[in-house]
């Protein structure tokens, strides 16, 4: 009889996020806020190799730059294969769009799937 217990699947390390897939266009306007959010963000537990799934938002206030959507969906897809801590996958895509926009304000959460009972949601907000 198989058993899962001590099985582990494959997954790819943190540098397969594809930060130089996201691209940028000029931003002239007033200030406003911007929000983005899907429910088809995953990733996979680096303890147990089995993927999380989930809901990111992406809330700021564009300074001179937008990020381009295809280009955002892109790098969002490219976390899928990758093994990440559910609260690192919240720090990595702040800090790689805060580094990319330099926004007046980011706010990046992620809502997961429940998984063994427990609801996580990991929020930064700057």
């Amino acid at each position: 009889m198989a058993q899962a217990e001590g099985l582990t699947l494959p997954f790819e390390s943190e540098s397969a996020i594809r930060v130089e897939l996201l691209e940028t266009f000029p931003y002239e306007g007033h200030p406003q806020k911007i929000n983005y959010s899907t429910t088809e963000f995953s990733a996979v537990c680096p303890f147990s190799g089995l993927p999380d799934y989930g809901q990111l938002m992406i809330d700021y206030e564009p300074y001179e730059k937008i990020v381009e959507l295809k280009s955002l969906k892109y790098y969002i897809t490219s976390f899928r294969n990758v093994g990440i801590y559910q609260e690192h996958v919240t720090h990595r895509i702040f800090d790689d769009l805060h580094q990319l926009l330099n926004p007046p304000y980011l706010k990046i959460s992620t809502i997961y799937n429940t998984r063994g009972g427990i609801d996580t949601t990991c929020v930064i907000e700057k």
